[in-house]
């Protein structure tokens, strides 16, 4: 029996490695909000920040947006080179990139709803189905959704175009994609 199991066994080999992340060169989100902001203050043209994020490897990702129109390239490039000139890359190397929020992307921010009213959304509440619907009004805590459905009508045996208004809190959605129509 011995014999059979001669030469049969591998040996094992173990490799265990240890990462430890230095986080003293991590950027400080406050230092670029801060940046942002200052730079956002002197352009004074109705941009705002939708999202800031920061990886554990210092890379930056801002998107932005504005209360009207769209974001321009020079809005962007103007929020880059403001955060790049106050940073050091001889202390902390990062990657940036500064883009517009785009279309195709969820809205995240309030004031993304607000430039948006008259327009369709596909709405996921964090209760109950998805709808899609166009905003029709906005308050600070509330958005109004008018929806068009097609309802059989029992008494003349066809379908009917039927208006059903929608009212959630703002905090009440899951998610919100603005509706893109080439009509």
């Amino acid at each position: 029996m011995d014999e059979l199991n001669e030469g049969t066994q591998v040996p094992s080999f173990f490799q265990y490695s240890l990462q430890v992340q230095d986080n003293t060169n991590m950027l400080d989100p406050k230092l670029i909000q801060s940046l942002i902001d200052e730079r956002i203050a002197e352009l004074d043209n109705g941009l705002y920040v939708v999202d800031l994020r920061i990886s554990p490897t210092n890379v930056i990702h801002v998107e932005l947006d504005k209360l009207k129109g769209g974001v321009s390239v020079s809005d962007c490039m103007s929020v880059s080179r403001n955060i790049e000139h106050n940073l050091d890359r001889e202390q902390t190397d990062f990657e940036l990139h500064v883009s517009s929020a785009g279309l195709d992307k969820p809205v995240r921010h309030i004031n993304q709803f607000a430039k948006n009213v008259g327009r369709s959304f596909k709405v996921q509440p964090e209760t109950g189905a998805q709808f899609e619907a166009e905003l029709i009004k906005m308050s600070d805590d509330n958005l109004v959704f008018k929806q068009r459905l097609q309802v059989r009508d029992e008494v003349k045996k066809k379908k009917v175009w039927v208006e059903e208004f929608i009212e959630l809190p703002y905090d009440q959605i899951k998610e919100a994609k603005i509706v893109i129509s080439f009509k």
